[in-house]
Parts: structure tokens; sequence; C-alpha cells
């Protein structure tokens, strides 16, 4: 841990880039379903009353892009016009098809684009994941739960949580700062919420994690007021959240966002065999901290470059992780999405709380096929 204290942050569900993140995995699960072989490079942008649909699709499938985009808008909570951005918002369809000098490459196995990706993990929770990230999203999902349960329902959609861990010899000793940003009804009292929040949402949520919050660390809305949520105070873009969806800042980031995009794009697809190849190796015992880096070029069918750091915290040899990452995975294009088994219409899940952590999905499972775990 190169830092004596680190802060990650997360978002809700209704911050106006989730929403988007949402609207354009929720069109590449729409399409996956109908055709697994889709392309898609989908983008929505948000605000006051509209959002923009973008981007290339190459497929088989029906789908009514504008109709996908209005059950999330509905999903998300935002069905009040009085705040600026409801599901009767204007769509504006742009979306065309993928360039066929990219397609010819893509067909063939081949790599949708080129970049690197990174994957990390480590003992820091049950998760695998660094403390600061696990906790931020534990704390909004719990907060966009405590407004859809009733709990809380004075909340309205969007938010943030940001999470400040002190650390001592690269192991976290005390969460030093907790803010919260959340929109709630004009009528209830910023005291109230501020109350309900650590009472039903942060103090249990680290209690479980083994942590407590000092009174006087504890913010919610800063500036004091926050009633108008979504694009009608901040407009939203796919992809704009890229720290949040991986490491919340922990570990190095990629070229490219995730959402929006169909498997063959390894932005997405390369970034989860990393973490799975990461997680493993430490579930294993073959390290205690783990970061694997992979990079390719549009076209391409194997990574040009896979390499592991352990940070000094290795427990095998050079030659056994190898070997170990080896056969655990084949990390080229068609091999990562046939063994993670990525063509299924799982990704509209992943657009809120982050893409890591969460045993949901098939890049966080566990597995140990060669070497005996340790």
């Amino acid at each position: 841990m190169p830092y004596p204290s680190f802060t990650s942050e997360s978002v809700c569900a209704g911050h106006p880039d989730k929403i988007c993140d949402q609207i354009s995995d929720a069109i590449v699960d729409a399409v996956l379903e109908q055709d697994p072989r889709a392309r898609t490079a989908v983008e929505a942008a948000a605000t006051e009353g509209r959002v923009v649909l973008l981007g290339e699709i190459s497929t088989t499938a029906k789908v009514d892009y504008a109709q996908v985009a209005r059950r999330e808008i509905t999903r998300l909570g935002y069905t009040d016009p009085k705040l600026g951005f409801a599901d009767n918002a204007a769509i504006d369809n742009y979306i065309g098809t993928q360039s066929a000098e990219i397609a010819q490459g893509v067909d063939l196995d081949g790599a949708g684009d080129q970049g690197m990706m990174f994957g990390y993990a480590c003992r820091e929770t049950p998760e695998l994941m660094p403390l600061p990230i696990m906790l931020a999203h534990r704390l909004t999902k719990a907060l966009d739960e405590a407004r859809e349960s009733g709990k809380l329902g004075y909340l309205r959609p969007d938010g943030k949580a940001q999470v400040t861990v002190r650390y001592e010899n690269d192991k976290p000793v005390e969460v030093t700062h907790v803010t919260v940003a959340i929109p709630h009804r004009e009528d209830i009292q910023l005291a109230q919420v501020r109350a309900d929040i650590r009472g039903h949402i942060v103090d249990p949520i680290l209690s479980e994690y083994g942590f407590k919050i000092g009174d006087g660390n504890f913010i919610v809305n800063g500036t004091g007021v926050w009633h108008l949520p979504g694009p009608r105070s901040d407009a939203g873009l796919t992809g704009r959240k890229i720290v949040v969806d991986g490491y919340g800042g922990y570990a190095r980031v990629g070229g490219g966002a995730f959402s929006g995009k169909d498997p063959s794009k390894v932005d997405r697809s390369g970034a989860y065999a990393a973490r799975y190849l990461a997680k493993n190796l430490v579930a294993a015992g073959l390290a205690d901290r783990a970061e694997v880096a992979l990079a390719y070029f549009i076209g391409a069918k194997k990574p040009v470059m896979q390499e592991v750091e352990t940070f000094g915290t290795a427990h095998a040899s050079d030659q056994e992780i190898a070997d170990f990452m080896t056969e655990l995975l084949d990390t080229s294009v068609a091999g990562i999405v046939k063994g993670l088994d990525l063509r299924r219409p799982i990704y509209k899940a992943t657009a809120a709380y982050g893409h890591f952590g969460r045993a949901e999905f098939p890049w966080e499972q566990v597995k140990v096929p060669a070497v005996q775990a340790r």
C-alpha cells in the first residue's frame, strides 16, 4: 500500500453517469439475448429531459432501443417529471453499425480494440478487493435499497459515498472518514437524513468489516442541501466512472471503459479476465496481492502482453504462478469469451456498484485447477 491512507468513492445507480452505463448495458443484454454473436458499442448521454443514444451495433436482433432506455429510467426511480428528468424524456437514437474495417478482424475471433487492461486482488476483504472501494460500493447499494424498499422512502435517486481508510504496514486499521451525498424530499430535515443513514446503513456495514466511524468524521451532503437529483442537475455519460467501476483508484486503470460493449471488446473482457486471474492467484494462496496486466491490438487473437505483479507478497515461484495462470484461463480473445461464458445477457447488473467483488459474475468465481491452494 503506497499511501498511509486511501480514499475511494462509489455512486448510486441513479447517478447520471450510471444511468447512462445501465442504459448502455441494458441494450447490450437485450441484443445478446437474441443474438449472442452481436457486436455492440453503445453510448448514452443524459441531460435535463433528454437521452441521446449513439454508437454502433451489428446484429440480427430486433430491439427497440428507446423502449429499453425508458424501462431503465423507470426502474431507476425517475418517474416524476417535476425532477426535470423522467421516463417521458425525449430519446434521440443515433446508433449505427460497426465499421467493416474493425469487423474483419473481430469476425476471426480477434480483439475489437487495442489497449491495456488490469485486474487486481488482495486480502483486505472477504471479496479479495481493496477495502475503501468495497465499503463505498456497499454503502451506495444500501442507499438504493433503503429508498427502493421504502425504509428511507424520502430519499431520491442519485447519490455518492466516499470512504477513507488508514493503513499500517500495508494493512487497513481504521476508517477515518465517510462522506455520503444523497438527494431527498424538501420536507425532510438534514439531521433526520444523517441520523437515518448512519443508523440504518453506515454503522451496520462498517461493523460487518470490523470498523466504526467517529461522529465528527461522518458527513452527509457537505453543502447541507440536495433536493434535485440526476441529469436535471448534472449531465451523464457512459463510461465516465471507470475508476468507480474498477478498484477505486487503488490499482492501475486500463485504457477503456466497460459498459455498452460486447465481449469482443477487450476493454471489457480483458479486464474481467485479468481480475479472474488475479483473484484466483490470491485465493489459491500464491500471493497476498496480485495485479495482472494484459494488452491487445485490433484483430489480435492473443495478448501482446501478459504480466503479473505480486508486490513482494508471492508465496510461489514465478514459474509456478505462470503455470497456474496458463492452466486457469486461455487469455486469447476466444479463450476469455468461452472460458468465462461471456456471450450472455449478464451485463446490466455490472453497471452499478462496481464490476468486481460481487460473487454473481463469472470472473469472480474461484477455481484452483493445477496448483494446490496454500
